[in-house]
């Protein structure tokens, strides 16, 4: 049962890409969607069996990896940890895949598409489930590979490609950094199993480490490495820069990346890894800096984007900032908590956001919607739920995972956990108010398209809108049902082993006793966003225009993403391109290939050349030839006789 809840997508997975043809898009579709429903289905048992009753187990398949002191098995850790990921994975991955059933029923190449997005859920699983690093390692490359494939799945579309190219490439970055952490952790506790590095822990928090001529904590530096894995993996500010872009892929590919699989990689591995962060004080002050600063920055730019999905997109970028400045004041519990009601809500805003586009006639721009809420009545009041929970408004999931990540970081009593909190005061306000910038600039007010589109605008099929009303439902309880286990007082139980938090670091015990403006504020901020929307969008609609024309300036610094694109380009992107062109024209071209192949071909060329042109056709030039060559024959015979 176990190992079928992780292998089941990836045999399906097979089955659709290997034999898709065979089968055709309803059986790609019944296997891939049965496959993950029936993983779903394990996870929970597997949900009671570890995480509720406690029973917490490993299973070896076969031993991966044997060379000198090097050991590394083929196992699946299922502890709490592991059993909430697969709950999280498995149901929005259900969700996305009975969505793309009516979402890509048009495409003509569904088995494929159905394929990748199977083969992206294995690769989280594997991920989720690892019991050593390397194996964590291969399900972290395995998500990046197949968001490659999903973000380039219209591949011929230009901007498709560019986007998973990049996508590919920046995670790159961030994946040297991971792997260089992985070779520090083998170097220091000479292993790479889970077990054995966290119970040698504590004995090398004192472990000094060689680092560029510098003497420094030997955790310090395989934790700040590991994290660089996480910065790109989940988009974190400066290997940001590939998140919005992926919107170019299909919109279920946009749900299942931005929500419960590869974004939130790194949220996972730092808490899989808090025995060792708990270890490495400063790295945990980068963690919580990165994050605060990433969920104020997302924030900003999320105010003026005019895409539906990248507006959505920069939603995703901030809460995960949220999520890796509540592990960096060692609020893991806070952080996994709200992945998991983030994966809720913002599926269910990636997905409803798809159907809008889908009423729409594949229009995502904002600015040429409104007016079709009595349209689109049932997609309409599941954005409003998406919306609330993102807002954090009372009951609905967003508001317990938030608060708590916001009341933690307040109990800190650090310098960083204030920085953490007030950035994400900030974040909260902002985020409010481009969420309901959203809900009025898509549904209210005048309609802003041509007739045609609005003629054609309708609710989507019953096959889309199930699996809305399922995310709504997670939306709207999950984080009342999932507070007391995660985040209450049933946290150290529910937990065990699976998390480490050092009896010093008590940010979380503090959150429980703020004081009331710290549990208020954020509420008020909420609805101070959403009443500065309706000021905005509804009641004075001309007034954003008006605003961005008088401090332009600053809008379009937004609106351009604070320029890290242009900066990029101009840093790396561009002295890359001038290397790679003069290493190929002057070092390939001109030195390789000018005085190697291609120069003895030219020289060989202009021999025969030359030589053909002797052959001129005349018989008296032959003549001539022959007679000038009997001279010579003649002339050298008698010089011969004459020495």
């Amino acid at each position: 049962m176990y190992a079928a809840a992780v292998f089941l997508p990836l045999l399906a997975a097979t089955i659709a890409g290997l034999f898709g043809r065979q089968i055709g898009d309803r059986g790609a579709q019944l296997v891939t969607c049965s496959a993950i429903c029936v993983s779903a289905l394990l996870s929970v048992i597997i949900f009671v069996e570890v995480a509720l009753g406690g029973e917490a187990r490993q299973i070896e398949l076969f031993e991966w990896i044997r060379s000198g002191t090097f050991e590394a098995s083929w196992a699946l850790r299922f502890d709490t940890l592991s059993a909430v990921m697969l709950i999280v994975v498995t149901f929005v991955s259900a969700a996305v895949h009975i969505y793309s059933i009516g979402y890509m029923h048009h495409d003509p190449h569904v088995p494929r598409f159905m394929a990748y997005l199977s083969l992206f859920t294995f690769s989280m699983l594997m991920l989720v489930t690892a019991d050593n690093l390397l194996q964590l390692f291969f399900g972290w490359e395995g998500v990046g590979l197949c968001s490659y494939l999903l973000i380039g799945f219209w591949f011929d579309r230009p901007s498709a490609n560019a986007a998973a190219i990049k996508a590919f490439i920046v995670n790159r970055v961030g994946d040297f950094g991971f792997a260089l952490g992985i070779l520090s952790v083998y170097f220091i506790f000479d292993s790479i199993v889970f077990d054995t590095i966290f119970a040698a822990a504590p004995q090398h928090a004192g472990t000094v480490m060689s680092f560029l001529d510098l003497d420094l904590p030997a955790l310090e530096i395989a934790c700040f490495l590991l994290f660089i894995g996480a910065m790109g993996k989940s988009a974190q500010l400066g290997l940001h820069t590939w998140l919005p872009d992926a919107m170019e892929g299909p919109t279920p590919v946009s749900a299942l990346i931005h929500a419960a699989t590869m974004v939130t990689a790194g949220v996972f591995m730092v808490a899989r890894l808090s025995p060792l962060f708990e270890y490495a004080p400063g790295t945990l002050g980068f963690v919580a800096f990165i994050g605060a600063t990433t969920a104020f920055f997302a924030a900003t730019v999320g105010l003026v984007q005019n895409d539906i999905k990248r507006v959505i997109a920069y939603s995703t970028c901030s809460q995960l900032g949220y999520m890796f400045f509540a592990a960096g004041v060692s609020a893991y519990p806070a952080a996994i908590f709200h992945l998991m009601t983030h994966a809720f809500f913002k599926a269910l805003l990636f997905l409803g956001a798809g159907s809008v586009i889908h009423a729409m006639s594949d229009e995502q721009d904002m600015q040429k919607m409104g007016g079709i809420w009595r349209m689109i009545p049932v997609t309409y009041v599941l954005m409003w739920i998406g919306s609330l929970a993102l807002a954090g408004i009372p009951i609905f999931a967003g508001y317990y995972s938030k608060d708590m990540i916001l009341e933690s970081a307040w109990g800190a009593h650090t310098g960083i956990g204030d920085y953490a909190f007030w950035m994400g005061i900030a974040a909260a306000v902002m985020t409010a108010f481009y969420s309901w910038r959203l809900i009025f600039m898509t549904f209210h007010g005048q309609p802003r398209a041509s007739e045609i589109v609005m003629a054609h605008v309708h609710e989507s099929p019953p096959v889309m809108i199930g699996p809305l009303v399922f995310l709504a439902i997670g939306a709207v309880f999950a984080g009342l049902v999932g507070y007391e286990a995660f985040v209450g007082d049933g946290m150290h139980r529910f937990w065990g082993d699976s998390i480490l938090i050092l009896p010093e670091h008590r940010a979380m015990e503090a959150a429980h006793h703020a004081p009331a403006w710290v549990k208020l504020l954020p509420l008020v901020m909420g609805v101070t966003g959403i009443a500065l929307a309706w000021l905005f969008y509804m009641a004075a609609p001309g007034l954003p225009g008006r605003l961005a024309g008088s401090l332009k300036p600053l809008y379009l610094f937004l609106l351009n993403k604070w320029y890290f694109d242009e900066l990029y380009d101009r840093i790396f992107v561009r002295p890359a391109f001038a290397l790679g062109r003069g290493l190929w024209k002057g070092g390939d071209g001109a030195i390789i290939d000018g005085l190697g192949p291609d120069g003895l071909a030219a020289t060989t060329r202009r021999i025969a050349v030359q030589t053909s042109r002797l052959q001129s056709g005349y018989v008296y030039h032959y003549a001539f030839a022959m007679l000038i060559g009997v001279v010579m024959l003649i002339s050298w015979y008698l010089y011969r006789q004459g020495m």
